[in-house]
């Protein structure tokens, strides 16, 4: 065994998984119209999220809903979310942050931005909500999702995740 196979197979091993459910967006299921970006009809508005089983030691969340299928390097990212408190355990419908809470997404936008993938097959979505030793994740400008996700490296006690998709008609 390759020392790297090892080393992914350790940290899958010893990260637990949390519970990550919606009221509003479905695991297999379509991303409902409410919650697409405007420009493909959508009002642009982030889901309700809520999350439990976190380990002891859990000092923070953050959140990532990343879009893999994206015609760009390294896909899309609708939404990077950090520094929420280990007491809370669920987002409203468009919820407001505060700006030390709200990376960029791969709009180049500090807040929520709906899927409106091109036409073709549908995008899986993927909203991963991650349980960190970290209490802060200290950043001078808003993170961009592939920056979060290197600066939380090392400091992941869980992970959740909620995937659906979404498609444009043509």
């Amino acid at each position: 065994m390759t020392q790297a196979l090892a080393a992914a197979i350790t940290l899958v091993a010893s990260t637990a998984w949390l519970h990550v459910g919606s009221n509003d967006i479905f695991a297999g299921h379509a991303i409902p119209k409410v919650f697409m970006a405007r420009e493909c009809g959508g009002k642009n508005r982030s889901p309700s999220l809520a999350w439990s089983g976190e380990p002891h030691g859990t000092a923070s969340f953050a959140i990532v809903m990343h879009d893999s299928d994206a015609p760009i390097p390294g896909g899309f990212y609708h939404w990077v979310l950090y520094n929420l408190p280990s007491r809370t355990h669920r987002l409203e419908p468009d919820v407001k942050v505060a700006a030390d809470q709200l990376g960029q997404t791969s709009a180049g936008r500090s807040e929520y931005h709906g899927p409106c993938p091109p036409h073709g097959p549908a995008h899986h979505y993927t909203i991963t909500v991650y349980a960190l030793d970290l209490s802060r994740v200290s950043a001078a400008t808003p993170l961009t999702g592939s920056e979060l996700e290197r600066s939380i490296d090392g400091h992941v006690l869980a992970r959740g995740v909620l995937e659906a998709t979404a498609a444009t008609d043509p």
